[in-house]
This record gives C-alpha cells, sequence and structure tokens, in this order.
C-alpha cells in the first residue's frame, strides 16, 4: 500500500527540524541534565500573579480561546502605545515567522539572512519553496550593510534581522537600525525579530513609524516573561500588513491558559525588572567562569553569553559534548566564523555551580579528543 504523495515541494526538504531539543537528546542519553542552559528559556520562571492566572484559567481550558486575542491585544497595545489592530498573537515568534513567509514568500523568491542566523526563520522559508541568500557576520554582528546590499543585487522580498542578535549576543544601536529601514530596496520588507527586547540597553531599541509598511517587528513572551512552554509571541507594524495575517493565521492557535499568562505578565512589571537583575548577574558570572578557564565571552545584550572557545568549531563542538556528559546542556552557533563559541543561557545559582564544576573537565576532554 502506498502513502500518498507529497507535493514536488515537500518531497525537495529534509526529514528535519532547526533545533534538536534537550528532551531528544536526554532520550538518547538515558538521564537528564542537571542543568538545561542551551534553550534561552528564562530558569527564573513566570511571576506568581502569572502562575495564579494560569490556575485560575485551567478550569476553562475546556473552552477554545479567544481567536481575536482581544483582551491580550488591548494590553499589548497600551505598553506598546499603538493600537489594537496594528498588532497580531500567535504561537511564538517562531509561528509568526512562518505566518510572515506563507504571507510574502512565494516559490522562487528570494529572501536574505545572515549566515549563522536564527536557524528557525530558514526553515520557513524553505517550507514555501523560498531561496535564501545568506551573508556572513562581521566582527560577530549581523552586517547591516551586507544585508542590505545582498538585498538590492538579488531582488529580495524580505530581509530578517535579529536585533539584539541570536545566537552571538550582539546588538546594533537604534540609529543603525533607523538607517538600515531607510535604505530598504523598494518592496523589500524588513523583518525584525526583537526576541531579546527586555534584556538590550534603550539606545538599541530603534524608533520606527507603526504605520511603516516595511517594517514588521515581533516580540515574545518565551524569554524575559518564563513562558516558553506556552508559545506566545506577537508582530506588530502598519495596519494593512497586520491585517493581512488574518487571511492565513491559525485563528484558534493561542489558547485559552496562554492568552491569560500572557497578559498577567505583561502588568508584572516588578517581576520583569527582578528577572532582569538575576539575567545580568547571571551574564556576570558566567564570564567569570570563563574568564576562569582562560575563555573569553562576548558582550551581550541578551539573556545568555556566547563564549569563544579560542580555536575551531570541532573543538567548540567537542567542549559542548563534554559538558553534555557531565549533564550541562548547552548550545553552540552553526556556522563559522561564530562556531567556535559555545552559548550559555542565564541560570540560577545552582545552575551555573554545575557549570563551574564541569567546565574545567569538560576542556580537558576536548582538549585531549
Amino acid at each position: 500500500m502506498k502513502m500518498p504523495l507529497e507535493t514536488p515541494l515537500a518531497q525537495s526538504l529534509p526529514a528535519s527540524v532547526p533545533f534538536v531539543g534537550p528532551e531528544a537528546i536526554e532520550r538518547r542519553r538515558g538521564r537528564p541534565f542537571a542543568a538545561r542552559l542551551g534553550a534561552n528559556e528564562s530558569t527564573f520562571g513566570p511571576s506568581p500573579r502569572v502562575r495564579e492566572a494560569i490556575t485560575a484559567a485551567a478550569a476553562e481550558a475546556w473552552m477554545y480561546g479567544d481567536p481575536e486575542c482581544t483582551d491580550l491585544r488591548a494590553g499589548l497595545a497600551a505598553h506598546l502605545g499603538c493600537a489594537p489592530d496594528q498588532l497580531v498573537a500567535g504561537e511564538g515568534i517562531d509561528g509568526l515567522l512562518g505566518y510572515v513567509v506563507r504571507l510574502f514568500v512565494a516559490p522562487g523568491d528570494r529572501v536574505v539572512t545572515s549566515d549563522g542566523a536564527y536557524p528557525t526563520f530558514n526553515y520557513h522559508v524553505a517550507g514555501f519553496g523560498g531561496t535564501l541568500v545568506k551573508v556572513p557576520y562581521r566582527d560577530d554582528r549581523e552586517d547591516l550593510d551586507a544585508l542590505l546590499t545582498a538585498a538590492r543585487d538579488s531582488g529580495a522580498k524580505m530581509i530578517y534581522l535579529a536585533n539584539p542578535d541570536n545566537p552571538m549576543g550582539s546588538w546594533h544601536p537604534a540609529a543603525a537600525i533607523e538607517a538600515m529601514i531607510a535604505e530598504l530596496p523598494e518592496n523589500c520588507l524588513l523583518l525584525l525579530d526583537e526576541a531579546y527586547v527586555e534584556f538590550a540597553p534603550a539606545d538599541a531599541i530603534p524608533r520606527v513609524a507603526l504605520d511603516d509598511p516595511r517594517v514588521i517587528r515581533m516580540r515574545t513572551f518565551s524569554k524575559a516573561h518564563g513562558l516558553a512552554g506556552l508559545r506566545v509571541g506577537y508582530a506588530f507594524g502598519a495596519r494593512e500588513v497586520i491585517r493581512s495575517f488574518d487571511k492565513i493565521r491559525n485563528h484558534f492557535g493561542l489558547g485559552r491558559v496562554a492568552q491569560a499568562a500572557a497578559l498577567a505578565a505583561l502588568a508584572d512589571s516588578a517581576w520583569l525588572d527582578e528577572v532582569r537583575r538575576q539575567v545580568a548577574e547571571a551574564r556576570d558570572r558566567i564570564s567569570a567562569i570563563a574568564s576562569a578557564n582562560g575563555l573569553i565571552s562576548l558582550p551581550s545584550a541578551t539573556n545568555f553569553v556566547t563564549v569563544d572557545c579560542g580555536r575551531d568549531g570541532a573543538y567548540a563542538r567537542a567542549v559542548l559534548e563534554a559538558l553534555e556528559d557531565r549533564d550541562v546542556f548547552v548550545r553552540m552557533p552553526f556556522s563559522a566564523p561564530g562556531n567556535r563559541c559555545i552559548r550559555i543561557s542565564a541560570g540560577r545559582p545552582e545552575d551555573l555551580d554545575r557549570l563551574a564544576d564541569a567546565l574545567p573537565a569538560a576542556l580537558k576532554a576536548a582538549k585531549s579528543a
């Protein structure tokens, strides 16, 4: 009995995912990690007020969530200083990336990104038949001039840019992003991923006119608010662009519990400040641990620190695997020269104690591999 035929596009794609989850690694290892420092989640968790909201909403989990996300969008609009119809909520930035690519990228359309940037975006572009045009990082930051040049030369429909950046933790000042927007080619959309914006310095957040149809900005509750497990993100921009999402989005994709949790998180600014404080302390601790082991940590405006292992990608991979052997989960950038590094998420003191204990032996094992 034969299976139904996939489309030619689906047949051309690898059966793979952008990231191997820590759970898959744990199943392969046969034991859990003692310190989960690789997925840029918030180990500090959601606020007590959010947990109360989740508990209260659990009794209503038998109902679908509001497909318009009315209350959440109203709260976000007040927070951002825009109108509710200038934003859309969805299943994390990952889900929203898929929607925006589906809306604007036809088979064969060119899309510009950085080589080594967030791979889930590439996954969506490939899944809808787009053609990726990649430019290298420069000085461990996305190269804004090179992105613009590649877009002009290729006639790209879209540029993807994360600021602050994942996986390097670097960032561009607002003025540089604003200058880039002013130079966007005709009919080219800038997709600005601001997943780590809560950890960025104030001068990294650009001023973009909300009615500018050339820019879509995306943010999330997965990082600073500790809701990665509920998958809540949002995009905002010009009304006519945001309205287009209603043509193709999963209208019941964001559940009732997730909406209630996100709204409660948005209202708890004191907890957000506390998480920022703990993340700053954790970044300092990671940098100190790296320095004590002869490694260099890169400046970070995120909830992780990228640590230069000082050699090539094969060596950094050996360090990562040696840490896994010692029950510490971290990740590494995918492309050279960034893959000389490992990326360590901010963690609780006990998580970083585990890292401090494991790293010297992991480095010794990697050197002898």
